[in-house]
This record gives C-alpha cells, sequence and structure tokens, in this order.
C-alpha cells in the first residue's frame, strides 16, 4: 500500500508503527452550524480510507475530534459564543444541536461512526497538562494569562506546510498583539475576559483552550505519543496542521503522526468571476448536507465525491450530480438485477467461467486501492465489471445461483463494504430504497394480474406510469424484472 505523504510530498510505503494495527486521527468539525458539502467531502473521503483498511485486514483505532470551544475568528471571538449569542442560547446548547445534526449528517451518508469522537472541552486537564510541559522546554510564554508557543524555538516550524518563519511578513507587535514575541506566535491558552462564559481554572488563571492545542492533546491520549496516520482538510495545513505538529513535536520530543493526508477542497463557481472557489461558511457560498439530500440521494452525493481522488479538489454543479446519479445508477441497476435473478435462480454451473472475471476485478481492485486510496479507479473496476456482469445477465444462459451468489457477494464487498455505494451482503437496501422496491415490485404483481385478466390497456398504463417516473420494466421468460432509466 502506497501513501502520498503531505509531510515529505511524496508517495511512500505505508508501514504501520505496529504490524496490522493502524491509528488514525481525523480533524473533526467545529459544531456551531449545519455541516455543509465541503465537510461531506472530507468525511467521507476519510470513511473511505478507514473502511478500505478493515477490509485490507487492519485493526484500526480512528479518532476524529468535536471542536465546541477555543476555534476564535479572526477578531478572537470564540465561534461558539457568536453563534450561541445570535440563537439567544446557552454555548452548550449550541454545541449539543450541532453535534447531533452532523452525525446525522454523516449517518444519512453512510459515513461510519469514528471509534472515539472526543470533545474538545472535555479534555481540558490534558490541553493543560500539555502546555505546562511546553512551557518547562523553553517552547511556550504566558503574558498575562495568555500562553503562547513560541515558534522560533522550533527549528523545524513550517515543516508540513512549507512556511518558514523568516518567511512571514514582519509585522508590528502592534498589528499582532501587544503580548507576543513573533507574528506567528499561535496562542496556547487564552484568559477569559469577565464576560467570557467557556473559561476553566489553570496555573495562569480562568481561562480557555487555543484551537490547536485540543488537537495534540488527544490524539496523544488516545493514540499515543506517535501513530501513523493523521488526516483532514487541505485548507487546514496552515496554521492549524503545522501548529498541532510544533507543538506535539516539541512537548514530547518524539514524531507526532508518520502520514499526512489531507483532502482537497470542494469549489463552486463564483457567481461574479466565474472561476472555481471553496465551499466555506465565511464566504456563504455553501450547500447544508441537510439541503442537499432533499435533492440527491445519499448514494448519489457519495458517488460524486469518490470520483475524485481524495487529495483533489472538485467542483459542485448539477451537471457533476447528475453524471454522478447516473453512474450510480448504472451499478444499482446491475446488483439489483443480479439479486432479482438470484432469488429464482437454477443450481446449475452455468455463469461458473465468470468466477475468473470476478477474482481479476477485486485483484483489480485492491491494486487501485493500494496505490493512494484512489476511490476514482476502484469506481472504474466496478463499472467496468459491471459491463460484463450485464452481458452475462442479458446473455441467452440461465445463470446458476453459485456464480449470481459470487458476483452479488463482489459487489457488496467491493461497492459496499468499501465505497459505501451499494447495499452490503448483509444488507437489502435503505428503508427508503426498500420502500421503493416494494412499490414498484405491487405494481408489477398488479400489472401481471391485468395481462393474466386479458385487461391489456390496464396493463401497458402501469408500465408507461412506471416508465414516466424512470423505471423501465423488461419482460423474460422466468418474470418481469425492472431496472432504473
Amino acid at each position: 500500500m502506497q501513501i502520498f505523504n503531505v509531510l515529505g510530498r511524496e508517495k511512500q510505503p505505508f508501514k504501520p508503527i505496529h504490524e496490522g494495527r493502524v491509528g488514525m486521527y481525523v480533524c473533526g468539525p467545529t459544531v456551531y452550524e449545519h455541516s455543509h458539502l465541503g465537510h461531506a467531502k472530507t468525511y467521507v473521503s476519510f470513511d473511505v480510507v478507514a473502511r478500505y483498511l478493515r477490509y485490507s485486514g487492519c485493526d484500526l483505532l480512528y479518532v476524529q475530534n468535536i471542536t465546541d470551544v477555543g476555534h476564535l475568528r479572526a477578531n478572537e471571538e470564540d465561534r461558539v459564543l457568536v453563534r450561541a449569542a445570535q440563537l439567544n442560547a446557552k454555548p452548550m446548547q449550541v454545541v449539543e444541536t450541532y453535534t447531533r445534526s452532523y452525525f446525522e449528517d454523516m449517518d444519512a451518508l453512510g459515513v461510519m461512526r469514528p471509534d472515539i469522537s472526543p470533545r474538545a472541552s472535555g479534555h481540558v486537564p490534558e490541553q493543560i497538562e500539555m502546555i505546562e510541559t511546553l512551557i518547562a522546554e523553553g517552547h511556550a510564554y504566558e503574558v498575562d494569562g495568555n500562553v503562547y508557543f513560541d515558534v522560533l524555538s522550533d527549528e523545524d516550524y513550517g515543516k508540513l506546510s512549507n512556511r518558514r518563519v523568516e518567511e512571514q511578513q514582519d509585522e508590528s507587535r502592534e498589528l499582532v498583539g501587544g503580548d507576543k514575541r513573533h507574528p506567528a506566535d499561535f496562542a496556547l491558552w487564552k484568559k477569559a475576559e469577565p464576560e467570557h462564559i467557556l473559561r476553566w481554572n489553570s496555573p495562569w488563571g480562568a481561562g480557555f483552550p487555543g484551537w490547536h492545542i485540543e488537537c495534540s492533546a488527544m490524539a496523544k491520549k488516545y493514540l499515543g505519543a506517535n501513530f501513523d496516520i493523521h488526516g483532514g482538510g487541505i485548507d487546514n495545513i496552515y496554521p492549524h496542521n503545522e501548529n498541532e505538529i510544533a507543538q506535539s513535536e516539541c512537548a514530547k520530543h518524539a514524531a507526532f503522526a508518520n502520514y499526512w493526508m489531507l483532502t482537497g477542497s470542494l469549489n463552486v463557481l463564483d457567481p461574479d468571476e466565474g472561476i472555481p472557489v471553496k465551499m466555506s461558511k465565511s464566504l456563504g457560498n455553501y450547500v447544508t448536507i441537510k439541503d442537499a439530500l432533499e435533492k440527491y440521494r445519499p448514494q448519489e452525493l457519495r458517488y460524486f465525491i469518490l470520483t475524485s481522488h481524495y487529495s483533489n479538489p472538485v467542483l459542485y454543479s448539477e451537471d457533476s450530480l447528475a453524471s454522478a446519479k447516473s453512474g450510480w445508477e448504472r451499478l444499482t441497476n446491475a446488483l439489483r438485477l443480479v439479486r432479482q435473478q438470484l432469488n429464482s435462480a437454477p443450481d446449475n454451473d452455468a455463469g461458473d467461467a465468470f468466477l475468473a472475471r470476478l477474482n481479476r476485478a477485486k485483484h483489480d481492485f485492491r491494486r487501485v486501492m493500494d496505490d493512494d486510496f484512489n476511490s476514482p479507479r476502484g469506481i472504474a473496476v466496478l463499472q467496468d465489471l459491471t459491463r460484463d456482469v450485464n452481458t452475462l445477465l442479458n446473455s441467452e444462459t440461465e445463470v446458476g445461483v453459485a456464480a449470481l451468489a459470487a458476483i452479488n457477494e463482489t459487489y457488496a464487498a467491493l461497492g459496499g463494504d468499501v465505497l459505501g455505494l451499494l447495499p452490503t451482503a448483509g444488507e437489502v437496501e435503505s428503508s427508503d430504497g426498500q420502500r421503493e422496491s416494494a412499490l414498484i415490485e405491487m405494481l408489477i404483481g398488479m400489472r401481471a394480474q391485468a395481462r393474466a385478466d386479458r385487461d391489456y390497456a390496464r396493463s401497458d398504463a402501469i408500465r408507461d406510469q412506471l416508465a414516466a417516473l424512470g423505471v423501465v420494466l423488461e419482460d423474460r421468460a422466468d418474470g418481469t424484472i425492472w431496472r432504473l432509466a
């Protein structure tokens, strides 16, 4: 398995610290608004990374934090407090509302829950302990209740983003805050003014942790001082990820994460300039996951995201979602046809020769996914297989149950267990899909009865009504099957 390691800017063989076991930390959401499709791109991408590692036999411990304090805006206002004031609500009321909303969205998209979802507010003692270590080691300093990391004390600062301290603009202390020694120094702990609700006692007085320290403290607590994979969005490479590395390695005198995987941005076209810009809350150009799910199936959104490599940017548009819908339906129609025929397939060896084709598909899928989790090429392997499956199922041969079961298992494993696009072997469809399928089957039954009664006008009317809804019927010797147009 090869991973493109942002730390070093090269593709490297993946060698876990402990053979067969992988520790992965992914920066989670700041919970003050509903999540948007930009979040979906990151967390669907890492969902597939987690799924594939487990499919490959790794014992994965997946940690993804919840930021509920300390993520400050440019004017140093806490995002949660700002939102609480807007809603006339308690800060933790805001946090609970949007944490639940985030997990609802992830569940809807088929994103498997992390093994541990620690909250920043629940790990303040660990953050204080790490700050104390940094001060004792000469990497941090306190001024009037505020504690800052001294970037000049770390000779490796900037190694992830390739932004060196000496290249930064030489701003005046007045512009960057009179208590900082250097413009790039960042807050580990902030003094809480009397009106600041989110506050904890510390050796430096009442205050609250900075944004970056939470990830370092929680990653260490659950994964150890040195772990395998750190993930997140490319927009957080500086300053967040850079600062994580600096404070973690200076506090522990050890490497932090061995492999850094960062997802590309989800972009939209700027209506004025006509150029791609990042979808973000600050620009107000975002589409919430909840709104997107009103228009598209969860699997269509996943397909859209996974047809771009996780590290690449992707442009959100109606055309791209329409293409994703078409591609997903092609896979789904083939799997549905397999499962329909499986219900009444003969117990013979017809189609057994196709098992070699399935083995080749599995081999090709492993090969491309081992190459830095290349989901677009993984989907292409499934689409190539689907072409051959359709040819087999539409031939004159009545395919045997063993071959159909093997095809079903292959789709369920590759398209379901790993990519999360298709029902797995233990599933039939989602509740909505089950309802849709049941209604279609009921109408097919009514049409069959109409034909048996020689009521051909009614039979044709049912067929035409289903066609208008995008459901195509095919009458075969062994019964009627259906697919989405």
